[in-house]
């Protein structure tokens, strides 16, 4: 397959660095220090166990005519980008090009192809006025959920964290050929892979802890092993979690996994922190909308209260606001 990674950060330079190891004819489209990084030296990637692995010889640019029409493109910026990305996909897009988001939260197609209520509705917090839903074909869709964790250590430099696993499905929860060969991909890439026939429970089961540890850690700066360590931290945790998943189970989804080892699986990564709290100390834009708007969206739309979550969502917005009209990070700094 001729795949093209828009966007090579923590998630889809990893992708990225896989695939091309895997000898896949795989381009990037990114811009800045990290694009001049990969161009000069290809990317670099740290393993768990510390290991380093680069790749070169990676096609990247910051143009979206050069690679030309692909079998897969694969969207790994963050979905605050989206809207602006969205309009220049056409150079890249053939007939059958399936795409790939690899985006946290819930994703701006949750009620295409869908055959619920809510059918087609467009998901405010994510795709304000539906521009997204109406600029991207959901028949080229294929869903994922991203289970890997890392982190831009320099321009080009990349570390992985945990987790291997890019489960996918199709929107209508139908298995088809294109999922499969999508899957195959991915395996051969070196990641876990499967079909799902309900692609969305996947998601609310990642975003169950994302709409709750990321928030808490990125007013807090805890590490996941201290949120969930400590008391208060954990029951308000476990408290919004329990108000995701009544609004989830209003839509349908339903939860594999409970909630006390859901919070488990966050704790036995460490001290990792998280992706929203990474972006608190470097002054980045962040990724609310996607991970707690749309939940507290969807409650009001469902008629589920979601007291706790819109209280650690204001907090959220509040600073938010705060760095970007200060135009600063916040981070802790180390007094005797």
């Amino acid at each position: 397959m001729k795949i093209c990674v828009i966007g090579a950060g923590a998630i889809g330079g990893l992708v990225v660095a896989h695939l091309a190891r895997a000898g896949e004819t795989v381009s990037v489209i990114d811009v800045g220090d990290h694009l001049a990084a990969i161009q000069k030296n290809g990317i670099k990637v740290i393993s768990p166990d510390g290991s380093e692995d680069v790749v070169t010889g990676i096609q990247a640019s910051d143009s979206y005519d050069q690679p030309g029409p692909q079998d897969l493109v694969v969207l790994a910026v963050k979905t605050n980008l989206l809207s602006e990305i969205a309009p220049k996909l056409g150079p890249l897009l053939a007939e059958d090009t399936i795409i790939l988001p690899l985006q946290n939260g819930i994703p701006w197609w949750y009620f295409q192809r869908f055959d619920v209520p809510y059918e087609n509705r467009p998901v405010e917090s994510v795709d304000p006025g539906g521009k997204i839903a109406a600029t991207i074909d959901p028949q080229r869709i294929l869903g994922c959920v991203v289970y890997p964790a890392g982190e831009i250590v320099s321009p080009g430099v990349i570390k992985h964290i945990e987790g291997n696993r890019f489960p996918v499905g199709e929107l209508d929860g139908t298995t088809t050929e294109r999922a499969e060969k999508v899957v195959a991909l991915i395996k051969n890439a070196g990641f876990k892979s499967f079909v799902l026939d309900d692609i969305r429970s996947e998601i609310w089961l990642k975003l169950w802890g994302n709409l709750s540890f990321n928030p808490i850690s990125a007013l807090t700066h805890a590490t996941l092993v201290d949120i969930c360590q400590f008391p208060l931290t954990r029951q308000l945790a476990a408290d919004m979690m329990r108000e995701a998943q009544h609004v989830a189970e209003h839509l349908g989804a339903s939860f594999r996994l409970p909630l006390e080892k859901r919070i488990e699986g966050a704790e036995k990564v460490g001290k990792h922190k998280t992706s929203m709290l990474q972006d608190v100390e470097a002054g980045r834009a962040l990724e609310i909308d996607a991970i707690i708007s749309v939940v507290v969206e969807f409650g009001r739309m469902t008629g589920v209260e979601t007291p706790n979550i819109n209280a650690v969502h204001a907090l959220l917005r509040l600073l938010e606001q705060t760095m970007r009209e200060d135009h600063g990070a916040v981070q802790l700094r180390h007094v005797a």
